[in-house]
């Protein structure tokens, strides 16, 4: 298979977007193949009838309507990896049905290309049970007011206070859609915490957002013993993010074979990626080979984002270019994620080979310090450790410490992470050892903490304050961030192994209200 073959082009067809329009007839493009550059449109044919291209005009994500003969006219035509073209035909309204497109254009890069598709006309009455939308502009207030008389007339339910959204509705465009309001997390603050990093350096006040009671407070509490103690340590010592194709031959020589050629194409799949986003930047490609598979894993670095969508697109660009030069044996299939990144979830293999960052946070405890804050013992501490790493062990859990998910939640909803990534953020590899003068060394290390500063949600307004609160917002911020949140777990991981380890874990709890829900 190549890039040219009628399968493989047939997906830059966005399905269903085939419908009337004012004009006439509109359908859509979407370059989800490989970076390319458009020199001339060469035929259209709608149920097998050519049309003139005159007749043509071409909408980019750039707005700008160009006439299909014009394409190329003054330059070849930038059409980059996930970039929309918008179609619009002057032709008589279709009727309902199936109908056939045949589009053939130019290339600088690939020649010639055709395809066909069959698509049903869309764009038909909405059902009266559809959630209100508006194609123009669905982050405008008024379609928003509409979605929420839509859930008060379903439901019965007025939405007082998912209304109140303090910032510009349009603030929420890419990272949320039938928006209808916010959810309003409680925040606290923690600190100040201590830092002793190769990026984060002084005291820090660390945002939570969390509807569990006594969690802030244990971690100012777990905080006071790490600055009481000189500081917390910390480190990003790896930076890897992932996607996993998985290429499937026809038997196992082949795939062996694959994996061979694929060893030496680094530097040409290094350019290929980098090509698609000039943040992303390809370190190394690893294989593993089993049955008729070749699962592989692209390592990328993605500078102060997260990352996952950067990486998708820069893998997908260099599998493209895969399919078209790999002519060895015969690729049967290929996948983008054979579920070998482990995306929103744990896995052993990320906790070797790190996803995200790879952070560690350590401390040595002194021991008059924690009797006097939290009323514990060193040694109780300790003991309790290696009991916990049993218990660990029996359970096959990701995470031998007691519960590095709250700090990663609390501050990823208070800085506009993906909080679906606690699932392998929340791997933590902890290790205490006590010195001759009875002082606890404890240290925690995060192998798979996925965090950004830039992208995704850390641009809303709420979340922006949140990392503005620590002095992580924006660009070359990312591994300061990093150790602050792992400082913050190891204060969490001091506090309540010194609750459990005092017999203070229930009681403080009943304290404040956590195990009463009818007190006030």
């Amino acid at each position: 298979m190549s890039l040219s073959s009628e399968v493989n082009l047939a997906n830059l067809y966005n399905r269903s977007s085939l419908r009337n329009s004012d004009s006439g007839v509109r359908f859509s493009l979407k370059n989800r193949l490989a970076p390319a550059k458009l020199t001339r449109i060469k035929r259209l044919e709608l149920n097998g009838e050519a049309l003139g291209l005159e007749r043509i005009h071409i909408t980019p994500d750039s707005g700008d309507v160009l006439d299909a003969e014009k394409v190329g006219a003054d330059g070849p035509m930038n059409f980059p990896l996930g970039t929309l073209l918008i179609f619009d035909l002057a032709t008589e309204p279709l009727e309902e049905g199936r109908h056939q497109l045949t589009l053939a254009f130019e290339t600088e890069e690939f020649g010639l290309l055709e395809f066909s598709v069959e698509d049903e006309l869309g764009g038909r009455g909405r059902s009266p049970d559809a959630i209100p939308r508006d194609d123009e502009d669905d982050y405008d207030s008024s379609i928003v007011e509409a979605r929420q008389a839509f859930v008060r007339d379903r439901t019965g339910v007025t939405l007082e206070h998912i209304s109140a959204c303090s910032f510009d509705t349009h603030a929420a465009r890419g990272n949320i859609e039938n928006f209808i309001g916010v959810a309003q997390v409680p925040m606290g603050l923690a600190g100040p915490l201590r830092i002793e990093g190769e990026n984060a350096n002084g005291e820090f006040y660390v945002p939570l957002a969390t509807s569990e009671g006594t969690l802030v407070a244990s971690y100012n509490r777990g905080m006071r013993v790490i600055n009481e103690s000189g500081g917390v340590k910390c480190a990003v010592v790896g930076d890897n993010m992932q996607r996993a194709p998985v290429f499937i031959f026809e038997d196992a020589a082949s795939a062996r074979r694959f994996a061979d050629w694929l060893a030496g194409k680094t530097d040409e799949i290094r350019e290929v990626c980098g090509e698609s986003d000039p943040f992303v930047k390809l370190k190394y490609v690893d294989y593993y080979l089993t049955n008729k598979f070749a699962f592989t894993r692209f390592n990328f670095t993605t500078g102060d984002a997260a990352g996952m969508n950067m990486v998708g697109k820069a893998t997908f660009a260099a599998c493209n270019w895969i399919m078209s030069n790999y002519q060895q044996d015969r690729i049967v299939e290929f996948f983008l994620e054979g579920n070998f990144a482990t995306d929103k979830k744990a896995s052993m293999i990320n906790t070797m080979r790190t996803r995200g960052k790879r952070v560690t946070a350590e401390v040595t405890v002194r021991r008059d310090v924690l009797r006097n804050v939290m009323d514990a013992d060193t040694e109780s501490l300790y003991r309790h450790s290696k009991a916990a790493n049993i218990g660990t062990l029996i359970s096959g859990a990701n995470n031998n410490g007691c519960h590095a998910a709250n700090a990663i939640t609390a501050i990823f909803i208070a800085t506009g992470q993906d909080v679906a990534n606690v699932a392998e953020s929340s791997t933590g590899l902890l290790y205490t050892e006590l010195t001759a003068e009875k002082d606890l060394y404890i240290s925690i290390t995060l192998p798979s903490l996925i965090v950004g500063t830039c992208g995704g949600g850390t641009g809303l307004p709420t979340q922006q304050e949140g990392l503005k609160i620590m002095g992580c917002a924006g660009v070359g911020k990312v591994r300061k961030f990093a150790e602050i949140i792992a400082g913050t777990v190891l204060a969490g991981e001091i506090s309540l192994g010194a609750a459990i380890s005092s017999l203070d874990w229930v009681s403080s709890h009943d304290q404040y209200g956590r195990n009463d829900p009818g007190r006030q």
